[in-house]
C-alpha cells in the first residue's frame, strides 16, 4: 500500500444506552484497541457529529473511519441515520457496522438494503463483547483498506 495514515482511524459509536456505552468502552480497552473513540447518543447527534455542526467542531468531531451503530435510539433511530449517511456523497464511504440487540430478519434485510457494511447482534456477555470488539479491530483497522478521508488528506498535505 502506498498511502500512509498520519492519524489513527477514529471509531464512532452511536448508542443511546449509557450502560452499553460503558461496556463498549471497557470491551475496547480489554481488546487493546487504541483508536480514538467517540460516542453519540442518537441519530440526530450522529449526524451533527458527522457534519461538524452544532456543538461539534472539526477538532471535536474528526471524520470517523468506522461507525458502530445501534438501531433503536430516540429522536432519530439508527435506520433513519443510516439512510441519511448512505445517501450523502460526503459521508457514504464511511463503513458502518450495526451493533444492536435486534436479531429481527426485517432489521437485517433493511439495513443491508440501506448500505450497512455488517450487522452484528450484541453479545449477551462482556466476554462476548470483548471478542466482537477484537474482531472488529483486527478486521476494520488491520486488514481492510479504508479510504483516507479528505480531512486526513488535507492534514497530511499541510504537515
Amino acid at each position: 500500500m502506498s498511502s500512509v495514515r498520519s492519524k489513527p482511524i477514529a471509531l464512532l459509536i452511536a448508542d443511546d444506552d449509557a450502560d452499553d456505552r460503558v461496556l463498549a468502552k471497557d470491551a475496547l480497552m480489554e481488546s487493546r484497541l487504541a483508536n480514538p473513540l467517540y460516542f453519540v447518543e442518537d441519530g440526530e447527534e450522529l449526524l451533527d457529529f458527522l457534519n461538524q455542526r452544532g456543538v461539534y467542531t472539526e477538532q471535536d468531531a474528526p471524520r470517523p473511519g468506522l461507525i458502530l451503530l445501534d438501531l433503536n435510539m430516540p429522536r432519530k433511530d439508527g435506520r433513519e441515520a443510516l439512510q441519511e449517511i448512505k445517501s450523502n456523497p460526503e459521508l457514504r464511504r464511511i463503513p458502518i457496522v450495526v451493533l444492536t440487540t435486534s436479531d429481527a430478519e426485517e432489521d437485517i434485510l433493511r439495513t443491508y438494503d440501506l448500505g450497512v457494511n455488517s450487522f452484528i447482534v450484541k453479545p449477551i456477555t462482556f466476554d462476548g463483547l470483548v471478542q466482537v470488539m477484537k474482531t472488529i479491530g483486527v478486521y476494520w483497522f488491520e486488514m481492510v483498506a479504508l479510504p483516507i478521508n479528505q480531512a486526513t488528506k488535507d492534514q497530511g498535505a499541510k504537515d
